[in-house]
């Protein structure tokens, strides 16, 4: 992992076209804004943990199992 130091108004670029800046500081909080591809998807972690779960699910379900056996049919 790369760990840099940023100050209020500083940015990081990743990949030549994703554009990181550090928009407020408040307490232990920090306000970051992303500015990227429409093409990229940008999630908090949270939220994309979450996509992942229920995509593995949805491979894993019943319903997927069925759908295929209609399918050779």
């Amino acid at each position: 992992m790369l760990a840099l130091s940023r100050k209020k108004g500083e940015a990081i670029v990743i990949n030549n076209n994703i554009e990181i800046t550090v928009l407020e500081l408040k307490g232990d909080q920090v306000k970051i804004g992303i500015s990227a591809p429409k093409e990229v998807p940008v999630y908090r972690k949270e939220v994309y943990l979450q996509i992942q779960k229920e995509n593995e699910e949805a491979m894993n379900s019943d319903s997927l199992n069925a759908l295929n056996e209609f399918f050779k049919k």
